[in-house]
C-alpha cells in the first residue's frame, strides 16, 4: 500500500522515500498535477483551519495569470468536492501587489514580478485588474533543475534536488559577487558511482542560474514593450516590485535593474506577499461582490 506525503514539513523527505511511501508534489508549476492527491491535501487544510464546521467555507485560491480555462476548472472542482461552499480565483500578480501594499484601485500603472516556486508571473496592474500580464514557468524550482545540470555536466556528479535548494539558497547569484563565496555538497560520482564531495563557487552559481534569470528578464522586458505609454511612464517613476521567494536569489534585483533602467524594489515579507494579499482580498469579498452586481 501507497501512502502520500502532504506535509510541506515533510519536504526534505523528498529523495529519501522506501518503497511504500511517496513523497509527491501535487502542484507542479502553478497548476494540479495530481487531482486526487490536491484534493484530499485540500481537504486536510479546510478541517485543520475550520475543525468541525457546519456550514462550509467560502475559499479564495490563487492561480497563475495564464492559466487556462480548463486548469481554472480542475481548481474550482478540486476545493468543492473538498469541502468549499464556494470557490473564487485572483490572479497571483494581483494578490502579491495586495499583500505588499500597493493601493492597486488608482488609476495608475504598478508592475509586480512575483517569482515563486512553479511559475513567474509579470503583471502591469491598474484600477484594481491586469492591464498587461504573462506567465512563464522558471521560477524556484527550474533553477534548482539548472544546478542540478550544470554540476552533472561540468562536474559529473549527481546531486539532489535538496541539495540543488541549498546551494541556491546559500552561495547562488545571477550576478557578480564582490568577493567570492564557496559550499561543500556530497553527490554521487556518474564514473565510479561512489559518493564524493565537491566544493562549489558562488562563480560556479553564476554561470549556472544566468540562463534562467534572464528568461525572466527578458519576459519583464516584454511586458513593458507591450504596456500603454501612461502606465509606462508611472512604472519609470514608481519602480517595479519583486515578490515570492524566488526574487530573494542574490542579484536578481541587481540584474532587473540594470537590464531595465528602472527602480527594482523586493517588497517586505516577500515570501508571504501572495498569501496575505490573497486574505486581504477574502475579507473584502464581501464589497468585491456588491460591486460586481453593480
Amino acid at each position: 500500500m501507497k501512502f502520500w506525503l502532504l506535509d510541506k514539513k515533510l519536504e526534505e523527505c523528498f529523495g529519501r522515500t522506501p518503497g511504500n511511501i511517496i513523497a509527491t508534489r501535487p502542484l507542479r508549476e502553478g497548476v494540479i498535477s495530481d487531482y486526487t492527491v490536491t484534493e484530499k491535501m485540500l481537504k486536510y487544510f479546510i478541517n485543520k483551519v475550520c475543525g468541525k464546521f457546519i456550514f462550509s467555507p467560502r475559499i479564495m485560491i490563487c492561480i497563475p495569470s495564464q492559466v487556462t480555462e480548463v486548469e481554472k476548472k480542475a481548481v474550482i472542482d478540486a476545493a468543492s468536492q473538498a469541502g468549499a461552499r464556494k470557490v473564487y480565483l485572483i490572479e497571483e500578480p494581483i494578490a502579491a501587489a495586495i499583500g505588499a501594499g500597493i493601493d492597486i484601485s488608482k488609476p495608475c500603472g504598478n508592475m509586480v514580478v512575483d517569482i515563486g516556486g512553479g511559475t513567474t508571473d509579470i503583471a502591469v496592474i491598474s484600477l484594481g485588474g491586469s492591464v498587461v500580464s504573462t506567465s512563464l514557468k522558471i521560477a524556484g524550482d527550474k533553477f534548482d533543475e539548472y544546478i542540478v545540470k550544470y554540476i552533472k555536466k561540468k562536474h559529473n556528479v549527481m546531486i539532489g534536488e535538496r541539495t540543488a535548494e541549498d546551494l541556491k539558497v546559500n552561495i547562488g547569484c545571477v550576478f557578480p559577487k564582490i568577493q567570492d563565496t564557496e559550499m561543500d555538497v556530497r553527490g554521487r560520482d556518474l564514473v565510479t558511482g561512489l559518493p564524493k564531495t565537491l566544493t562549489i563557487h558562488s562563480s560556479e552559481m553564476l554561470e549556472a542560474l544566468i540562463e534562467p534569470a534572464m528568461m525572466i528578464v527578458d519576459s519583464v522586458h516584454s511586458v513593458l514593450e507591450r504596456t500603454p505609454p501612461e502606465l509606462a511612464a508611472d512604472i519609470s517613476d514608481k519602480g517595479i516590485y519583486m515578490t515570492g521567494g524566488g526574487c530573494l536569489l542574490d542579484g536578481l534585483d541587481k540584474l532587473l535593474q540594470e537590464k531595465t533602467g528602472i527602480n527594482v524594489m523586493i517588497a517586505q515579507d516577500t515570501v508571504s506577499c501572495v498569501a496575505l494579499g490573497t486574505g486581504k482580498a477574502l475579507d473584502n469579498l464581501d464589497a468585491l461582490e456588491g460591486k460586481a452586481r453593480r
